[in-house]
């Protein structure tokens, strides 16, 4: 039998990952950091949004479109976060 054969009859094994019970306090750590950094992530959206109406009055419409993309970043990255590490580990 040839290398390459080998390695494609061959299994991959596929692990389960279990969290340890010791970790619980560190989910609920992660768990209060998620849910505060969304809430922030919504109110970021609302001070934006009035800002825009303020802008909007003054004529100045559009400049405040920058910062709502980096506010929407943000809550894409917390919202995301758990399968960006997951991706990387």
């Amino acid at each position: 039998m040839n290398v390459i054969t080998a390695i494609t009859t061959s299994t991959i094994p596929d692990p389960t990952p279990v969290v340890p019970a010791e970790a619980g306090g560190l989910l609920t750590v992660l768990n209060w950091a998620s849910g505060i950094g969304l809430v922030l992530g919504v109110l970021g959206v609302i001070i934006v949004g009035i800002g825009m109406v303020i802008q909007l009055r003054r004529g100045e419409g559009g400049e405040s479109i920058a910062k709502l993309g980096w506010v929407l970043m943000g809550c894409i990255i917390i919202t995301g976060s758990s399968g960006i590490v997951r991706a990387f580990v």
